[in-house]
Formats: structure tokens, sequence, C-alpha cells
């Protein structure tokens, strides 16, 4: 690849090498036993859509740094998009989710397996299989990029952010679930933001990328800078999207977020600019498995009313110009640096 930045031929790239590593490890599962051919598929598919971002991060993260193009760096990169994928098959665990990208979430599409062969008890057994699916996907994510092909000594150099990203990623999660059904409140939405995506889609791609290439420690502060806020405006714009985004091309239902409670900025700020009757009405919706298309109408107009959304909408444009300033000082390579910018657009200027 040269220094021009082929996004469309990157993401190609990245799908072939996650396409062959999942189906040879699906295939080793089926050999321990047949039975295992429903978790087999959902290991094999579980990576097949997604923008490859996190690995683009990776990547840049290491050629900024200096570093000529890797096809070894381009696996380790990829390892990305399977901690993504662990996180996707969990998150839609807890949350219930029936869609991901247009598809049935990973339990769902269990559950209708082990039905059709007349399982008893479908539904918790498949959401146990989708909790391993989801185990078992973040150990390939490791053992991708452990067996990267990329040397051990610089290996070596991420391992403690590795654990880190592992350890925040967790930690984000967890917060959610303990701040659902409480009190909206924008700080604490931003709080669970950063360490349940923003973290791990952007700033530690970035870093592992960098330690991978040897960057100096001024460059790093130049990737936190430039990746922090960055990933806090993706999950901004996706919290927008999906609740007023056109669920034909998000893939995922709209009305999710409001069913479950999810702390959201979106929620919170809508909170905060709400009087008494405003919440009133937006607590007896909040939590309910009932919701249908006249509810997220009347929860849309609300939110507009309140101007929500275009606070929303400020607080990724402020959180995109903080993380394309940080680029100015970044003493990177001009094509580094127009492929970062782009980017941070690409990731946060979206529909879906």
């Amino acid at each position: 690849m040269s220094d021009l930045w082929d996004p469309a031929g990157f993401r190609d790239r990245v799908d072939g090498v996650l396409r062959d590593f999942l189906a040879e490890q699906a295939g080793l599962l089926v050999a321990v036993d047949e039975a295992l051919a429903p978790v087999a598929e959902q290991v094999r598919s579980s990576a097949g859509h997604g923008k490859r971002l996190r690995a683009a991060f990776c990547y840049w993260g290491w050629r900024a740094a200096g570093q000529p193009e890797s096809d070894a760096l381009v696996r380790a990169a990829a390892s990305m998009e399977l901690v993504h994928a662990a996180a996707v098959v969990h998150d839609d665990l807890i949350d219930d989710s029936a869609l991901r990208h247009g598809l049935p979430t990973a339990h769902v599409a269990l559950e209708a397996v082990l039905a059709r062969h007349g399982r008893t008890g479908a539904r918790r057994a498949a959401r146990s299989l989708a909790m391993l699916v989801g185990d078992h996907l973040m150990v390939l994510a490791g053992r991708m990029f452990t067996d990267s092909g990329l040397p051990a000594a610089y290996l070596a150099r991420a391992r403690d952010l590795w654990a880190a990203l592992a350890r925040e990623l967790v930690a984000g999660e967890c917060l959610e679930i303990l701040h659902t059904g409480g009190p909206p409140d924008t700080e604490t939405s931003l709080k669970v933001v950063r360490y349940k995506t923003a973290k791990y889609t952007v700033e530690h791609p970035l870093l592992i990328g960098g330690l991978l290439a040897g960057a100096t420690p001024a460059l790093r502060d130049t990737y936190r800078a430039y990746g922090l806020p960055l990933g806090e405006a993706f999950q901004l714009r996706d919290d927008l999207l999906g609740l007023f985004g056109d669920q034909e091309r998000t893939g995922k239902a709209a009305l999710d977020d409001l069913r479950a409670g999810r702390p959201t900025a979106l929620l919170a700020e809508t909170w905060k600019a709400a009087d008494t009757s405003q919440r009133e009405r937006l607590r007896h919706l909040l939590g309910r498995d009932d919701l249908d298309a006249t509810h997220l109408r009347d929860v849309r107009r609300l939110m507009l009313r309140l101007e929500a959304p275009q606070r929303v909408e400020q607080m990724i444009a402020t959180r995109v110009e903080r993380a394309t300033r940080a680029l100015d000082t970044a003493g990177t390579p001009p094509h580094a640096r127009r492929a970062l910018r782009e980017l941070a657009l690409r990731a946060t200027d979206r529909t879906y």
C-alpha cells in the first residue's frame, strides 16, 4: 500500500484476514464435535460487518510513527476488530437487542437454531452460548495479535496496553449496567462513553499501533489528545443514530436505548432541559418492553423541542475539532496526518 490512503482497499485486506482466520477457528470448533456447528457459525460470521475503523487507527498509529507498510501489522490491526466483535456479542446479550447490521444478533440466531431442533429452554441456552461466543472472540483477538508475525520484542511493548484495553472495556460495560435506570446525567453518560467505547475504538488502537512501532512519548501524547475526544464523538454520533437514524441503514432497532433505559448523553441532555411534566412522560416510557413507533415519534419530538440533539451535535463538533487540532503539532508525516483527519470524518460524519 502506498502513502496514498485507500480506505476501501484497506478494508478489503482486513476483511480477508478476518474471514480466513475465523473460518479456520470455526473449523477447529466443529472438529471437536459436530454439535458445535451453530456456535462455530456465530464465531465465523461475528466480524462480517463493520467499517474497520479500529484496525485503521491501529494501522495509522504504526505508519504515523514512521514505520513502513506491513502485512504482519495489518494482521495485528485486524485483531482490534475481534475485540469489537466480542464486545458486540456481549453488549447485544446484555441489552437483549434483536438486530445488529439488520441481522439477528448472536443470542437470537442461536435461539432460533435450538428451537428448530426442539430444544427445551432454548432461550436460556442460547444466551449462555452467546456469552461463551463473546468470550471466545476476545481470546481469539489475543491469539490473532500475538500470532500476527510481528517480532516478539515489538509485541511486548503493547502487552500492558492490551490488558488496559480489556480492563477498561469491561469497566465501561459495567458502568453502563450500574447506571442504567438511574437519574440521567450528562457527565455520567460521558464517562460511560469514554470507557465503554471511546478508548477501545480510537485511542487504544492508535496507541497499540504506536507502541508496536516504537513511537516516541511525545507522539503517544498526541495520539491520546486525538484519540479520546474522537472516540467520544464517535459514540455520541452512534447514540444519535440509534434514536434518530434510519433503521434500514443503521441495522439496529431505534427503540433499543429507550427500552433499556441506557444512560446516553442524548437522554441526559433531554432530561436536563425537561420540565416536571416532560420528565414524568420520559419516566413513564423508559425501560418499557412494549414501546412502539408512536412512542418513538413522541420521544423524538420532545428531544427536538428541547434541542437535545443539537447540543449533542455540538459536543461532537467540539470533540472532532479538538482531535484534529491535536494533529497540527504531531510531528507526523503529512500522509499520516491526512489519513487521520479523514478517519476522524469517517468516524463521526456518518449516517449509519
